[in-house]
């Protein structure tokens, strides 16, 4: 390789390595700082304060609440709907393969605006009720509940446990459920000794994943959980551009990557194991 080639080579790595180092690593390192340093009016380091907080291990246990609740939610949609998918052919399923994809890509405040309108307090469902039983108030209080975070998270995290357990369950080679129907085996034996096993670690990748949409949700808390619920992300927007305390909203950061990049860690060793099914 001439000098040319290796300069151009060079220039290749150094683009990308520029582009991760501003945009990446260097706010990286900045909510390191912030998290680590104190100023005067601290006399500890405020990532030291969060461990002493009883708030912070409150938002830390709602923010794990609220997302193991709606992982387990999506998947008890997900997985019927996957097992549909994988083992029947009908009609329209390609158009409804492609459906179950648009909630995934659509805009959080989109998907918000749409619960208002059905079921907000001035909502159609609402309003006709109203009108029906001439009532005086909105008979169904939706919004800035619990029960609107974890529809809207099963709303845009169903199509995963469709797509990631679904294509599994349809590359699984059927002559191993034959071979166990042939020796003896009940359909519900069949299932549990062969195809769940087989596909344990396709449901795993898939609730790790739906996990980690839930656990970093922001706009969904926001706009459809409101002030009573706060997570780990609605309380970094809260202590930084509510309350400006950037040194807390860098440590709660800090708290939020770590958390990610374990869960990240863990959903890539399943993903590994789940990219050639089991054949005969």
């Amino acid at each position: 390789m001439n000098h040319k080639n290796r300069l151009i080579l060079a220039l290749f790595w150094l683009l990308p390595l520029a582009f991760l180092g501003v945009f990446f690593f260097y706010p990286l390192v900045s909510v390191l700082i912030y998290s680590l340093s104190r100023t005067a009016s601290q006399a500890v380091s405020p990532i030291f304060q969060l461990l002493g907080s009883s708030t912070t291990w409150r938002v830390v246990r709602f923010t794990f609440w609220q997302a193991g609740l709606s992982t387990l939610l999506t998947l008890s949609l997900g997985l019927p709907g996957a097992f549909l998918l994988a083992r029947y052919q009908f009609p329209g399923k390609s158009l409804l393969q492609a459906l179950t994809a648009v909630p995934f890509v659509m805009p959080t405040l989109v998907v918000a605006a749409a619960f208002n309108a059905l079921l907000g307090p001035n909502g159609w469902i609402n309003t006709g009720l109203m009108a029906l039983f001439r009532l005086n108030a909105p008979p169904i209080h939706f919004v800035n509940s619990l029960v609107a975070i974890l529809t809207a998270h099963v709303f845009y995290n169903t199509t995963i446990a469709l797509r990631t357990v679904g294509d599994f369950w349809s590359h699984l080679d059927p002559r191993l459920e034959k071979a166990a129907r042939v020796l003896g085996a009940s359909r519900w034996k069949t299932f549990t000794r062969v195809t769940l096993p087989l596909l344990l670690p396709a449901i795993i990748a898939a609730a790790l994943l739906i996990f980690i949409f839930d656990f970093t949700s922001f706009g969904v808390i926001l706009v459809l959980g409101g002030p009573r619920f706060s997570t780990l992300e609605t309380e970094i927007y809260t202590q930084a551009v509510n309350l400006l305390n950037l040194p807390q909203a860098a440590a709660l950061s800090l708290f939020q990557i770590s958390f990610t990049l374990a869960f990240t860690l863990i959903y890539q060793h399943f993903t590994r194991r789940i990219s050639r099914p089991l054949n005969l």
